[in-house]
């Protein structure tokens, strides 16, 4: 049985991500962390779920693919979860471990979590406010109790997330007309800007994810800043543009030309990231990551890091037991073009701005 002692993280978002990232970070790093997970969204579905996580045994990870050529097929169990809460139930017994257990804060709360709603502006904490504005409740109320700043992990895929989440939660405060000494307070707080990347394929009920296995959690290093927890795949890093730009432009751009490639084709609805690259339209993606990606991540004097980080990906994408619809990826596609492609094309360009890249050109104007 699981020891109820203190969790010295509190963790915003109960996804299957979170769980095959993160808290299995916790439950086999050094030393192990307690985690209290909080729901935010208020699903009455998701109960069962809660339950699940706090459970005595533990809940099930399934590491399932290809790393170094071998494959690896193998159950975890993680048992770094001591509490569930939620937002819209246990308000007071959150702001009591907010207060007086936590270190640190972590959330992913999904792509629109950052997002103002008009409850932001209520005076007092509601369950229908967005997530900076119930974090700045809860930590003015651990200022309130004398507590010490802590440090804030956003885990959700925004750049420079720390950063962003600090300046939404500041602006909260200001309109909230809160005292100098509690905005000098949340200043001192550290705001950890991070990077994180793991396939995690489906779930497993009530609890547990099936996830490839590579994993990264990489975050900025800054004064003060201490890792999470020691794990392989926790990396404090000087800056994370290169590595945001590996992931972005190699790893999501791949996926976006792979969804444009079987948008252009005969679009079955059950083919697979696996099916796609066993093909014709593997082999065109490989070209295009030869003839176009590299020679433009050369162009920034990045060839030596791309191409490692694209053997990687390759093998990821051939992962045998992970079943990643292409349909899935090919949701927001033009959003994601933008994002991944012309972005990178337009990275390149200040650089070189006749850069050749005929195929990247023509998914672009699809």
């Amino acid at each position: 049985m699981k020891p109820r002692l203190e969790t010295p993280v509190v963790q915003f978002g109960t996804s299957r991500f979170l769980q095959a990232h993160a808290d299995l970070f916790f439950s086999e790093g050094h030393p192990g962390q307690a985690v209290t997970v909080v729901q935010s969204s208020g699903d009455p579905t998701r109960a069962r779920r809660l339950a699940a996580l706090a459970s005595d045994d533990g809940y099930p990870v399934r590491i399932r693919g290809v790393s170094g050529g071998k494959k690896i097929d193998e159950e975890r169990r993680v048992t770094s979860v001591r509490r569930t809460l939620s937002t819209e139930h246990d308000w007071p017994e959150l702001v009591r471990v907010v207060s007086h257990e936590a270190t640190m804060i972590i959330s992913n709360t999904g792509d629109r979590g950052f997002e103002p709603r008009p409850a932001d502006r209520n005076g007092a904490p509601s369950q229908d406010q967005s997530y900076p504005a119930k974090l700045y409740h809860l930590l003015a109320a651990r200022h309130c109790a004398g507590q010490p700043p802590l440090t804030i992990f956003p885990m959700e895929l925004v750049a420079e997330n720390g950063s962003v989440l600090c300046a939404r939660v500041m602006s909260i405060a200001h309109e909230q007309g809160a005292s100098a000494a509690l905005t000098d307070w949340l200043a001192r707080c550290i705001w950890a800007n991070s990077l994180v990347d793991r396939i995690v394929s489906k779930p497993i009920e009530p609890a547990g994810a099936v996830a490839e296995p590579y994993a990264l959690w990489a975050i900025e290093a800054q004064d003060g800043l201490a890792a999470p927890v020691r794990h392989p795949a926790v990396k404090i890093v000087e800056d994370l543009e290169e590595i945001a730009r590996l992931k972005l432009h190699i790893l999501n751009l791949g996926h976006t030309a792979l969804a444009a490639f079987w948008m252009a084709g005969d679009k079955n609805p059950l083919a697979t990231v696996r099916d796609l690259m066993a093909g014709p339209v593997g082999q065109r993606l490989r070209v295009l990551m030869q003839d176009e990606v590299i020679p433009g991540f050369a162009v920034r004097g990045k060839e030596t890091q791309a191409q490692s980080y694209l053997i990687e990906t390759l093998e990821r994408f051939q992962n045998p037991f992970l079943d990643h619809l292409i349909r899935d990826i090919a949701e927001n596609h033009a959003e994601k073009v933008q994002r991944r492609i012309v972005a990178f094309l337009d990275w390149v360009r200040e650089t070189e701005p006749d850069f050749a890249a005929p195929e990247l050109d023509r998914i672009v104007t699809a």
